[in-house]
C-alpha cells in the first residue's frame, strides 16, 4: 500500500523538460522543428561568403542564443539548436566547432577556441531500458573568460571553467575546473 497519493502526469512538453534539464524523448514534432531550423542556419552561415562577415554575423545572431561584440566563428559550425549557446565579446572560436547544445553552453568573453573542439552537453541513462525508449538529458558547460581550449578538445557535459584556464590539443575536459 501507498502512503502517498500518485504523481499527476506530466503535461510539459519535451521541449519544456529539456530546457528545465531533466529526461525527455529528443523525438518530438517541436524539437524536430527547433532542430530543423538550426540545420537550415547552419547551412546559410557554412556556405556564407567570408568576404561579407556582417551576413555571417547577422546568421550567428539569428542561429545563436546571443553572440558578443567583436566575436569571430569560423565556419563550419555544427549545433542542435542553437539557441541555447551564448558566446562573449571578442571570442575566436576556429574552424569545425560542435555546439550539441541540449542543455546551456556558455563561452565567456576573449576565449580562444582552437578547430575541432566539441561542446557536448547530453547524457543518456546508463540502464539500457531508458535508452531503448529514447529518453536522454543534458547538463550545462559553461567556459569562463580568456580560457584557451587547443585544437580537438572535447567538452563533455557538466563541466565549468574558472578564468583564464587552459587545456591543451586533443584533451577530454570535464568536471570543474578553477581559475588560475
Amino acid at each position: 500500500m501507498r502512503d502517498q497519493a500518485p504523481e499527476p502526469p506530466d503535461r510539459r512538453s519535451q521541449r519544456e523538460r529539456m530546457l528545465a534539464g531533466e529526461l525527455y524523448i529528443a523525438d518530438d514534432p517541436q524539437l524536430a522543428a527547433d532542430n530543423l531550423r538550426a540545420l537550415t542556419l547552419t547551412r546559410e552561415f557554412n556556405a556564407s561568403d567570408p568576404g561579407d562577415p556582417q551576413a555571417r554575423l547577422a546568421l550567428l545572431r539569428e542561429l545563436l542564443g546571443s553572440v558578443g561584440e567583436g566575436t569571430e566563428i569560423r565556419p563550419p559550425l555544427y549545433c542542435d539548436y542553437g539557441y541555447q549557446t551564448h558566446v562573449g565579446t571578442r571570442t575566436f572560436i576556429n574552424f569545425g566547432v560542435v555546439l550539441l547544445d541540449v542543455a546551456t553552453i556558455r563561452i565567456g568573453d576573449d576565449v580562444q577556441v582552437g578547430p575541432a573542439v566539441q561542446f557536448l552537453t547530453p547524457t543518456h541513462p546508463v540502464k539500457a531500458e531508458p535508452r531503448r525508449a529514447k529518453w536522454e538529458a543534458a547538463k550545462p558547460i559553461t567556459v569562463g573568460d580568456n580560457v584557451w581550449l587547443g585544437g580537438g578538445v572535447i567538452v563533455g557535459p557538466g563541466s565549468a571553467s574558472g578564468r583564464t584556464r587552459w587545456s591543451a590539443p586533443g584533451r577530454w575536459w570535464s568536471g570543474i575546473c578553477p581559475p588560475m
